[in-house]
């Protein structure tokens, strides 16, 4: 079967991958000109952490993450306000837990395909027309072909999404947030293997310090305007709106915003497509990663999902021999309930990152500080963090 997969991401060459793997011919098609490194940082570990050993990728994924050993708050001077070893995480992961720049993530698994599947860059798909034989894919930059089926891996904004079900306003809840990131080297102060978070009543900015003098800095903010700026100017000029007025090293963090012409800026969202059964497809064409059940960027685990949904699709198309309808049922029965409920808990998570009270910041540090006694710990982790999920053999 002939598989068109629209977006390189995370999502995206992992499926590809695995459908290669079991003779399927897998087809990426991605907008931008060349395969995109580095991004914000993740966390990564869990079932997702799994799918990459059974891959044979853990070997090239370690070197370019980082064991982060502290998340610390610091207030305006700088001073600790409140801080959380990383320690509970190794041990509930026994060690299988790394932060990761995103997109060294993907150049990892996309490098794991030996150029054995065919990529289309610098291009979209803007036509698909279904029948009994398959689909007719008409491209922005290319003859259109044919393929059996069309998987849409292409973010939260995917374009696929829209042209099989309509308007993305349909499916994003907005949860009130903004976030942004850059990424400038030669930045100090450095703390090494540090996450560096400076937190005020409806914002926080933090900043990571990486390799080769690097440091990437997050901004969030809560806004009830879901509108972007449209110009990188006028993106600039609402950081600075936001975040002029907090100090610790804000003020220099600003100055090196200035410098970058390469900013990252979006809505905080989530998708929901619906929990009926088979909500994900229509004909031959599904859904996977953001562009199905998008968790939201401050949930951390958006990519590990990712790789899971995308093994359990391959999966599922190979148990049923190529019986579509059937794999993407099961596909949306194994896995949807799962992503659910990681829905619900980063709606929970949510407040971390930007408080709405001096009182609910006051309580997150605590929080944070409670953490360092291991029972407390291992109790929060397990309830919002952990993934309760059985992988299939396939």
């Amino acid at each position: 079967m002939r598989i068109l997969i629209s977006g390189a991401g995370v999502a995206g060459p992992t499926l590809a991958w695995w459908l290669a793997r079991d003779g399927f011919t897998p087809t990426l098609v991605e907008s931008a000109p060349r395969l995109r490194t580095g991004g914000y940082v993740i966390d990564f570990w869990g079932p997702g952490f799994e799918i990459a050993n059974r891959m044979g990728m853990l070997p090239s994924i370690r070197p370019h993450g980082y064991s982060v050993r502290e998340i610390r708050v610091v207030d305006d001077r700088g001073r600790t306000a409140a801080s959380l070893p990383t320690q509970a995480f190794f041990k509930m992961t026994r060690g299988q837990f790394l932060s990761i720049p995103r997109g060294d993530l993907a150049a990892c698994i996309y490098t794991a395909l030996d150029g054995k599947v065919e990529t289309l860059f610098g291009d979209r798909v803007v036509r698909l027309e279904q029948s009994g034989s398959g689909v007719d894919v008409g491209f922005a930059s290319r003859p259109a072909r044919h393929f059996d089926l069309v998987v849409g891996c292409d973010g939260p904004h995917s374009g696929i999404r829209q042209l099989v079900y309509g308007d993305e306003s349909q499916f994003e809840k907005y949860l009130g947030f903004k976030v942004a990131a850059f990424e400038v080297r030669g930045y100090a102060p450095r703390d090494e293997l540090v996450y560096m978070m400076h937190t005020g009543v409806g914002r926080q900015i933090a900043r990571f310090s990486m390799r080769d003098d690097r440091t990437m800095f997050l901004f969030t903010f809560r806004d009830e305007d879901r509108s972007l700026p449209a110009t990188l100017s006028e993106q600039k000029a609402l950081l600075r709106d936001q975040f002029g007025r907090m100090g610790w090293e804000t003020p220099q963090i600003l100055d090196a915003l200035d410098r970058t012409s390469d900013l990252y800026i979006d809505r905080v969202s989530q998708i929901h497509m619906g929990p009926a059964p088979g909500s994900w497809s229509r004909g031959r064409v599904t859904l996977l990663g953001d562009a199905a059940f998008a968790v939201s960027i401050l949930a951390g685990q958006g990519t590990a999902l990712s790789m899971i949904a995308a093994y359990i699709l391959a999966g599922e198309l190979r148990r049923a021999g190529g019986d579509y309808t059937r794999a993407f049922a099961q596909y949306q029965q194994r896995f949807g309930p799962f992503v659910l409920r990681k829905q619900r808990a980063a709606t929970r998570l949510a407040g971390f990152f930007a408080p709405r009270s001096q009182l609910a910041l006051f309580a997150r540090n605590q929080a944070m500080n409670l953490m360092k006694i291991p029972w407390i710990a291992n109790l929060a982790i397990r309830r919002d963090l952990a993934d309760r999920i059985e992988l299939p053999d396939y």
